[in-house]
């Protein structure tokens, strides 16, 4: 089954929600590093997460250009077409 953007974003925010220790509002723009303010031990988990959660493999070469919850979705559907 093929899933929007905004699915998959849905689908991250409830990912994200136990990494994220400020509480802070998550939207499609919210960053890990400035707004989450993850390090990078936490980013790997997350990653992780998003992956089995996904059934893919986020290139690692691919990581340090996904800054939002958004761009990581766009990543998630990408990879899910291919």
């Amino acid at each position: 089954m093929t899933q929007t953007q905004a699915d998959v974003c849905n689908v991250l925010y409830g990912i994200i929600g136990p990494f994220n220790t400020k509480g802070i509002g998550l939207k499609p723009e919210t960053t890990f590093a400035g707004d989450l303010e993850l390090d990078s031990l936490t980013v790997m988990d997350l990653v992780a997460a998003i992956e089995d959660e996904f059934d893919i493999i986020l290139p690692l070469n691919m990581l340090p250009d996904l800054e939002t919850i958004d761009q990581v979705a766009a990543a998630v559907v990408s990879i899910q077409q291919k």
